[in-house]
C-alpha cells in the first residue's frame, strides 16, 4: 500500500469538500478558541458580578460612542427587556453614561464614563494581547484566512454591521 507523502495531505486538505469529522474539530476548535478567549475577561466580570453580556455592552459602547440604545440592541442582537437590564446595571454603577439625543428627545446616547473606559481596557488587553500573538506567530497570510472565515461564517446583516465600522477592512 503505497503511502501518502505529507506534501499530498497537506495539499489535499485544501479541498473545499469537508468531512464531518473535520467540520467537527473545527467546531471544537471554535469552542475552545472562544472559551480561552473569554476566559481572563469572564474573571475581571465576575468580580464585579457581570457576565459576558456586560462585556459585549462594554465593547460596543465603547467602539461606537453615542451609540443608541436601538442600535445597540440591534449590533448585540439582544431583547431591549434583556438589555435593559445589563444596562442598568453598568449606568447604576456608574460605568455607563446616558444622555438624551440632540436631535431625536427620545433617544438614549450611550458613552463610557471614565471608569468604563479602565474597564474595557482591563477587559479587552489581555484578547489584544492573546491575538496579537496569535497573529505574530500565524502570519498574514494565515491571519488573513482566518478573517476571511469568520466573515463567511457571519450572516449577511452582521457582516454588512461589521463593513460598516470605519476603518475596518
Amino acid at each position: 500500500m503505497k503511502q501518502t507523502s505529507s506534501a499530498h495531505r497537506h495539499s489535499s486538505d485544501k479541498l473545499l469538500f469537508l468531512t464531518d469529522e473535520q467540520l467537527r474539530s473545527a467546531i471544537e476548535l471554535l469552542f475552545f478558541a472562544y472559551r480561552d478567549f473569554t476566559g481572563d475577561p469572564d474573571r475581571i466580570l465576575a468580580e464585579r458580578g457581570y457576565g459576558r453580556a456586560h462585556h459585549r455592552a462594554i465593547h460596543f459602547i465603547k467602539h461606537r460612542p453615542d451609540i443608541t440604545v436601538a442600535g445597540l440592541i440591534e449590533m448585540l442582537g439582544v431583547t431591549k427587556q434583556s438589555l435593559n437590564r445589563v444596562l442598568r446595571q453598568l449606568i447604576d454603577d456608574g460605568l455607563v453614561v446616558q444622555k438624551v439625543g440632540e436631535t431625536d428627545r427620545r433617544q438614549r446616547l450611550l458613552s463610557l464614563s471614565e471608569e468604563g473606559a479602565t474597564l474595557e481596557v482591563q477587559l479587552s488587553q489581555p484578547q489584544r494581547d492573546r491575538l496579537r500573538q496569535a497573529y505574530t506567530s500565524a502570519g498574514p497570510e494565515a491571519v488573513a484566512g482566518f478573517r476571511e472565515v469568520l466573515h463567511k461564517i457571519m450572516n449577511d446583516g452582521t457582516r454588512a454591521m461589521v463593513a460598516d465600522k470605519p476603518g475596518r477592512k
